[in-house]
């Protein structure tokens, strides 16, 4: 039952703020047990070419296999400009073979539309739902080519599960799983094309992308050339085969050899803390206990419709009080409440999003970092309604 929270007098402010109150969404929190030191076995000032820089790619490329249980015949390889860049050359290398159907419920979901429809001209179907809600993913064609993001980062909705996916499917399934990887099981036989970034989940790096490709994409690359050029940066085959180098650490442009480092003291810790079940564990955990602090209030909620399809990584929340006229400024007069007083950084909305808060809660945030933020949760909220009811 919610608990009704009126401003009756003055508003105590809480006197513990998180150890840790960096609540981006990316680039995210980095993991408890960092610290600069851990980065000093990076193979600076050498070549990415040489034995010691192919082996640590290499090595971030299988471990990477083996945290998230990736079957042994899927190729993953390091690409650059982050999750965008492996989603745009999945997009540019395979689209165009058979028709598409183009999947949001979010921006950057949108952006992979807009990518398809109006750069490429692509054939395809398009199905959108708004902010806190999801498309049916039963009713989709798989005889075409499908293009959807498994977690929108921007509207905190995530794909309950891969159910709706067919395994006979005739066309290929292009996800973008950047705040999903390492939070959320994904069910690999039902993902041909699968992309995520090191800023996300593991509080990696930007600038760096992981492309996951099924024995079917393997394929479809193999035996499909598209109508239009493709850069330097998106090709992946050469004479009608796929560069199996780009898979095995030779990328396609220079990587940051510190930010490989730091994805590797990533992965090692991941490993630490019960690899991916106990990273999905700290992030439900994470995710629960604002679930539990909005149902105990009448004035926030999730935004997302369904609980089914809460993200459990980038929780959004919206504000439900009928006393507030002007959601957006409302929220950002929170947030900047938060961040002043040092409890929570970077918590505000997505800028296409619907106005509101977004806090951060995979596996590198700490429970009690978020139990520390809910009394100022309320302090903020208290505090603003307090201040709006007294300049009326």
């Amino acid at each position: 039952m919610a608990i009704d929270t009126p401003v009756t007098g003055p508003v105590t402010k809480p006197v513990a703020t998180p150890a840790n109150p960096r609540f981006s969404s990316g680039p995210c929190a980095k993991n408890p047990q960092f610290s600069l030191d851990k980065l000093a076995d990076a193979a600076l000032g050498r070549s990415h070419r040489a034995a010691v820089g192919k082996g640590k790619l290499k090595a971030a490329i299988e471990e990477t296999r083996a945290l998230l249980n990736i079957p042994a015949d899927y190729r993953i390889g390091i690409v650059p400009a982050s999750d965008t860049g492996a989603v745009e050359m999945a997009m540019w290398s395979m689209l165009g073979a058979c028709k598409a159907t183009m999947v949001a419920w979010e921006s950057f979901g949108a952006g992979w539309v807009t990518d398809v429809v109006k750069q490429l001209k692509i054939d395809a179907e398009v199905k959108t739902a708004d902010y806190g809600e999801i498309v049916d993913m039963a009713t989709l064609d798989y005889d075409t080519d499908v293009v959807f993001t498994w977690n929108g980062t921007t509207s905190g909705v995530r794909m309950p599960s891969g159910d709706a996916i067919p395994a006979d499917r005739g066309g290929l399934t292009i996800c973008d799983a950047t705040s999903a990887a390492f939070a959320m099981d994904l069910p690999w036989d039902k993902l041909d094309v699968t992309t995520f970034s090191w800023q996300k989940v593991l509080g990696g790096e930007a600038a760096h992308g992981m492309l996951i490709l099924s024995p079917r994409a393997v394929e479809r690359l193999e035996t499909y050339t598209p109508a239009w050029p493709l850069p330097k940066i998106f090709r992946l085959t050469k004479g009608g085969k796929l560069i199996e180098g780009i898979f095995e650490g030779a990328t396609i442009n220079t990587p940051s050899m510190l930010a490989v480092e730091d994805y590797l003291v990533a992965l090692d810790w991941a490993r630490s803390v019960g690899g991916l079940p106990g990273l999905i564990a700290r992030a439900d955990a994470n995710a629960q206990a604002i679930w539990q602090f909005c149902e105990e209030r009448d004035w926030i909620d999730n935004l997302a419709v369904d609980p089914a399809t809460r993200s459990t990584t980038s929780v959004c929340l919206r504000f439900t009080d009928p006393r507030i006229a002007d959601p957006a400024g409302f929220a950002k007069s929170v947030q900047k409440r938060l961040e002043a007083e040092g409890a929570a950084l970077d918590v505000g909305a997505y800028r296409d999003a619907p106005a509101g808060l977004r806090i951060w809660c995979g596996g590198t945030v700490e429970t009690a970092d978020i139990d520390a933020l809910l009394p100022w949760l309320d302090w903020a909220f208290q505090t603003e309604i307090a201040a709006q009811t007294q300049a009326a």
